[in-house]
């Protein structure tokens, strides 16, 4: 006999640990991004200029995220240029290593 499965609604208490899980991966993400960045300086090695471009989309990301929700237009306005400083960085890096 096969049994009905069937997949459980998504109430809001889900959604809001979806979204706090993904804002803290971020989060997580950033931080890590901050310490290999300052480890590159420290170092002299060039790679301080692809890592901080990663800390610039990190940014635009939550910013476009918080857009995606709030509908502020403030938000992606601001996240644009930080995806805009972060794509001159990675090219700078790519063309100067």
């Amino acid at each position: 006999m096969k049994k009905n499965l069937q997949c459980p609604l998504k109430d809001e208490r889900d959604e809001q640990i979806d979204v706090r899980s993904k804002y803290h991966a971020l989060d997580f993400l950033i931080a890590a991004t901050q310490v290999l960045t300052v480890m590159c300086l420290i170092k002299g090695n060039p790679a301080w200029k692809g890592s901080l471009s990663t800390l610039f989309f990190g940014g635009a990301a939550m910013l476009f995220y918080k857009y995606d929700k709030y509908e502020e237009k403030t938000y992606i306005h601001i996240g644009i240029v930080l995806g805009l400083i972060g794509a001159a960085l990675l090219v700078w890096f790519g063309i100067t290593g």
